[in-house]
């Protein structure tokens, strides 16, 4: 069975196991009372939180730096509204844990060291630079080391490797000062 689909079956049957057991406890006045206080609650944090998380990222973006921490946040933020839509105290604890910016910068290091782990990157690095006879060394560019002799110069690289991202470099550093074994 799809993950998916079983978190779309127990969610709703766990959020209705806690709503039975509070209305026992507290009563069913008060439980619906509660429903209604975070849905309130949540959207006046959401509002709040969601216009500061845009004016961040309008000032990084004014700065030329690139907004990873603010987008984060909004889809955090974002996600933290779509579980204070759903009517349940479960997804109301879990959207109220999303408004705590340690817990989503915390659970959004955990989920990238997660997808880098079950990732699988290349990346080939052609060399820019020249001997003395004015050849390039290593492959050339747009010549992907793993394509056979007849696709040879194409961008269509073999496809169980995963995408092949073409991009230029600039070396910056002085290779004249670079460590012997690196040469």
């Amino acid at each position: 069975m799809p993950v998916l689909l079983l978190i779309f079956i127990l969610v709703p049957l766990a959020e209705i196991a806690v709503f039975i057991e509070v209305g026992k406890a507290i009563g069913v006045g008060w439980t619906i009372g509660i429903v209604i206080v975070t849905a309130i609650a949540g959207a006046s944090l959401l509002r709040a939180q969601g216009f500061a998380a845009l004016e961040r990222t309008q000032k990084t973006l004014s700065e030329g730096r690139i907004p990873v921490d603010t987008v984060i946040d909004g889809v955090s933020l974002l996600t933290a509204g779509a579980f204070l839509l759903t009517p349940g105290m479960i997804t109301d604890t879990m959207g109220f844990l999303l408004f705590i910016p340690a817990f989503r910068h915390g659970l959004a290091k955990w989920l990238f060291k997660r997808m880098a782990r079950n990732a699988n990157i290349n990346v080939d690095i052609f060399s820019s630079t020249t001997q003395s006879t004015g050849t390039r060394t290593g492959p050339t560019p747009g010549q992907h080391p793993d394509m056979d002799a007849t696709r040879s110069g194409s961008r269509d690289a073999k496809r169980d490797k995963g995408p092949v991202i073409e991009a230029e470099y600039e070396r910056v550093d002085d290779p004249a000062k670079d460590p012997p074994d690196r040469k």
